[in-house]
C-alpha cells in the first residue's frame, strides 16, 4: 500500500478519517459532557497534522495518477464528512485511476 503515491494517500486518508472520528465521537463528548478539554487539544492537534498530510498526499497522488478535478474535489469534500475518507478509500481501491 505504501509503495505508490495513491497507496500512501489511501493510508493517510484512513488515518485522517480515524482521527476525525475519534475527535468527534470521543474527545468532543469528553470535553462537552465531562468538562475536560485536554483530549480535544491532543486529538485536535493530531487530526490537524493528519489533515495537512492528507492534502499533501492528495496532491502527490493527483499528480502521479493524473486524477481528474472531480475526483480531487470529491476527496477534499469527503475529508469534511464523518466516514467520508473510508468511502473514498473503497472507491479508490476499486478504481485507482
Amino acid at each position: 500500500m505504501l509503495k505508490t503515491a495513491v497507496g500512501r494517500f489511501r493510508f493517510v486518508a484512513l488515518l485522517e478519517g480515524w482521527s476525525f472520528l475519534i475527535l468527534l465521537f470521543i474527545a468532543m463528548p469528553i470535553k462537552y459532557l465531562g468538562g475536560w478539554g485536554l483530549p480535544v487539544t491532543i486529538v485536535g492537534a493530531a487530526h490537524g497534522g493528519l489533515f495537512v498530510l492528507y492534502m499533501i498526499t492528495l496532491l502527490l497522488a493527483t499528480i502521479s495518477a493524473r486524477w481528474k478535478l472531480g475526483r480531487v474535489v470529491g476527496a477534499v469534500l469527503l475529508s469534511f464528512v464523518p466516514f467520508g475518507t473510508f468511502w473514498l478509500d473503497a472507491r479508490i481501491k476499486r478504481d485507482p485511476a
